[in-house]
């Protein structure tokens, strides 16, 4: 490498040690929020739960008793059942852990997917200008159209199940997370190395990873996370109607599905698995807005 590149290279590892500086601090910013803290802490224990479900669960979250079936929870006919048990006579605590297995999971993988496509597409467009007004216009038509009908669309396509509902998910997800990562682009396109980097004469591979994806990553890593919880929602309501996971595939959406035609008799089977639902998406919204609150300086000041 000539002394010049060497240059440009030493500047962008500075910025992009910078830029993860920068997260470090949101994220002892975030631990200070006493809310924020709490909700990282759920998160961080659920998803330990979920990695651990075949460890922990009490019970074979696929074995049903039929003796057993709409047990209340820690009643006198099941007492090792804490959860209570579903209309199949399986137990709701260990069918709830490997179910935030299957929801948790397709959520991760499908903003993974979809963020690299839409960190992909944004990128392109900020350092391709003559790509940026055809792809931004394809986000724009992403985003004009439901992600419920996604769902619907991909089933008919594919077939209901985890593999169609993680696609639809992946899709739902680009839109965003483009706009995201061309923002963050843009500002980083204005950088004096950037121009720098072309008078020496690096190709556009090397000026779009070396420095334009090393500097953009943590905030498009941060919004990321910001998206699990919408995709979470997402998945399960596609559950919900029947689009996702099937039976008798422990996941919380299938599962809330399942329980809503015994709420007179057995309320718990549906319940729970709405509620865990409900403190999953509620503990990452907590934490989208702290970090939210965190990476805008006017809301700091």
């Amino acid at each position: 490498m000539t002394d010049a590149t060497l240059s440009l290279q030493s500047e962008a590892d500075q910025r992009a040690i910078a830029a993860i500086r920068r997260k470090n601090a949101v994220w002892r910013r975030i631990l200070r929020d006493p809310a924020a803290a709490a909700a990282a802490i759920f998160l961080f224990v659920i998803v330990a739960a979920a990695i651990l479900a075949p460890l922990i669960a009490p019970h074979d979250p696929y074995a049903s008793n039929m003796r057993l079936r709409f047990c209340k929870p820690l009643g006198d006919r099941c007492p090792t059942f804490l959860l209570g048990a579903d209309n199949q006579g399986r137990d709701m605590l260990s069918r709830i852990l490997f179910g935030l297995r299957a929801t948790l999971g397709m959520g991760v993988i499908a903003v993974a997917v979809g963020g690299g496509l839409g960190a992909l597409i944004g990128l392109s467009a900020a350092y391709f200008k003559r790509l940026d007004t055809p792809l931004m216009r394809l986000v724009d038509v992403l985003l004009s159209f439901p992600s419920i009908l996604f769902g619907l669309a991909i089933a008919a396509v594919l077939g209901t199940g985890l593999f169609s509902l993680v696609i639809a998910l992946s899709v739902a997800a680009v839109p965003s997370i483009a706009r995201i990562a061309r923002g963050a682009a843009q500002s980083i396109m204005q950088q004096e190395y950037m121009e720098a980097g072309r008078a020496v004469g690096l190709g556009d591979a090397a000026l779009i990873w070396r420095y334009l994806a090393r500097n953009c990553w943590p905030t498009i890593l941060i919004y990321m996370t910001l998206q699990l919880g919408q995709a979470i929602l997402l998945g399960a309501a596609l559950s919900f109607l029947g689009l996702g996971a099937q039976p008798p595939t422990a996941e919380l959406g299938s599962m809330a599905a399942d329980g809503r035609k015994f709420l007179q008799i057995a309320p718990n089977v549906s319940t729970f698995p709405c509620a865990a639902i409900f403190l999953v998406v509620l503990a990452f919204n907590v934490l989208g807005d702290a970090l939210r609150d965190a990476l805008d300086p006017k809301l700091r000041q």
